[in-house]
């Protein structure tokens, strides 16, 4: 049988209840995808504090990232991540080309960070919190009985409340990364600014993943415990019903 592909990120989650080998290294995509989501916001900060050459800069940064898809490519390795970083970081290289500012790198992440954050605001408000949809999603796909889906996670209270809880979290930090960051971003303070999104990027992501899988993993073990247990009632009723036929 082949290897299991990891989960990263949200994903490596929807595993919590079952996974006794949970790695928060793993879930952040280890220690290469760390690198190669970071290396080009470290090199874009260094090289402009350091040559204050806008041009330059993304001409350095954006090789680097289709340096990281070709290797990646070369090695016959996945590229949907390293895909995924060159477009990000491709939006961010164009906005500060097309304004002339080295601090609108940064600008996409302030868009991404205020949607993240009025989503989950949203789902609280409505009661479904949008960490358990996304998680439950991929325990599950939701192709039919779309209420029973639902209603089979949100129906179990202390699954919800450490959803909810998780869903909180997440809101935080990305409020917090905007209340940090914009006033830098509004003060052109560009190195400052690199370096606040480096810390409060992937090292935030891993620490509120793992708090996260420390508050649902205990219910969402109980959880499947419930869901096998029921499962296995219903069919030995079916077997009675058979035999009695």
């Amino acid at each position: 049988m082949g290897k299991v592909k990891q989960r990263t990120g949200l994903g490596a989650l929807a595993s919590a209840g079952s996974d006794d080998d949970f790695s928060v290294i793993d879930a952040i995509g280890g220690p290469r995808g760390v690198i190669e989501s970071m290396l080009p916001g470290v090199v874009f900060v260094v090289l402009f504090v350091a040559t204050s050459n806008l041009n330059l800069t993304i001409g350095v940064s954006a090789v680097l990232a289709v340096v990281q898809v070709i290797v990646r490519l070369i090695q016959r390795q996945s590229v949907m991540g390293a895909l995924s970083g060159l477009l990000a970081v491709g939006i961010c290289l164009i906005w500060a080309w097309h304004t002339h500012q080295a601090r609108d790198y940064y600008m996409f992440g302030f868009i991404t960070n205020a949607v993240y954050a009025v989503l989950l605001g949203v789902s609280l408000l409505v009661r479904i919190p949008a960490l358990g949809a996304i998680i439950e999603f991929f325990r599950q796909l939701p192709t039919e009985h779309f209420k029973a889906w639902l209603d089979g996670w949100m129906g179990d209270k202390e699954l919800k409340k450490a959803y909810t809880t998780i869903t909180w979290l997440w809101l935080g930090l990305f409020l917090l990364r905007l209340a940090v960051q914009v006033p830098l971003y509004v003060t052109n303070r560009v190195g400052l600014l690199g370096v606040t999104r480096l810390l409060m990027g992937i090292p935030f992501w891993a620490l509120a993943i793992w708090v996260s899988y420390l508050v649902v993993a205990t219910p969402m073990h109980r959880h499947n415990t419930r869901v096998r247990a029921g499962s296995d009632v219903s069919d030995d009723a079916a077997d009675d019903d058979g035999a009695g036929e």
